[in-house]
């Protein structure tokens, strides 16, 4: 009866689109919270069904009952969003250098509303949220991502719900490895506050007299930007590379 209901190739754009509308609803640029739901399902159909006839062969036969149905569309869904989240968590890594670097360059309590995550965040995190974005689609990064998609069916059977223990264990590796990623951007931030604190406390012993925080606040903040300045273009690479290198490690591509 369902394979009346339900010819072969609805059930292969379904399952498809099970997964990389999925998946498509958090990518970085594509799923951002100011880009509208219908925009971004429209779009996840789009390529689900450009992928119909490439991924077709690979995707399981139609089930004969409506609960196996449910079981390998569930699967697919669960991996498409594993997909998303781990990109999702390695982008979080820029907004951990620039809250690092917030605190380092004195401006931690400068707030702006912050588009990416749809809440408030400081300076530096904002830029480097909206620049880690706005790079993935100069540099073409998001044809990695689409790529990674359908790289994915090599990784993770079609229909076959991968072990929990082993996508837990993925997400905290992608936790750890953003975390990483973000203080090695934020590395020169923390060695220039080093330096910086250590001579002003020299400072402060040598002349007590002296109001620091009056006189060094001003110097703080012009030191990190400059800073910036240098250590922008490079950080922004290395995010690039690490973010690349983590992803297709573990979509397979």
């Amino acid at each position: 009866m369902l394979q009346q209901l339900l010819p072969e190739n609805v059930f292969a754009l379904m399952l498809i689109f099970a997964r990389v509308g999925t998946a498509l609803m958090l990518l970085p640029g594509f799923g951002e919270v100011y880009v509208m739901q219908r925009f971004r399902l429209l779009l996840g159909f789009l390529v689900s069904l450009l992928l119909t006839p490439i991924l077709a062969p690979l995707l399981p036969p139609l089930p004969g009952g409506a609960v196996k149905l449910l079981d390998i569309v569930g699967s697919e869904v669960v991996i498409g969003l594993f997909l998303g989240t781990v990109s999702r968590i390695l982008l979080a890594a820029l907004d951990t250098a620039g809250t690092v670097a917030s605190f380092q360059l004195g401006l931690s309590a400068a707030q702006i509303f912050n588009p990416m995550v749809a809440s408030q965040g400081s300076l530096p995190s904002t830029l480097y949220s909206l620049l880690g974005v706005l790079l993935i689609f100069l540099t073409d990064l998001h044809h990695m991502l689409l790529r990674a998609l359908v790289d994915s069916y090599d990784v993770f059977a079609p229909g076959v719900l991968p072990p929990l223990d082993d996508l837990s264990d993925m997400i905290a590796r992608s936790v750890a490895g953003a975390f990483v990623i973000g203080i090695e951007m934020a590395a020169p931030f923390i060695l220039l506050g080093l330096v910086f604190f250590v001579a002003l406390g020299i400072v402060g012993r040598l002349v007590p007299q002296l109001q620091i925080m009056f006189v060094t606040l001003p110097l703080q903040i012009m030191g990190g930007l400059f800073a910036l300045v240098f250590v922008l273009a490079a950080g922004m690479q290395w995010f690039l590379e690490a973010f690349q290198r983590e992803f297709t490690t573990l979509t397979g591509g």
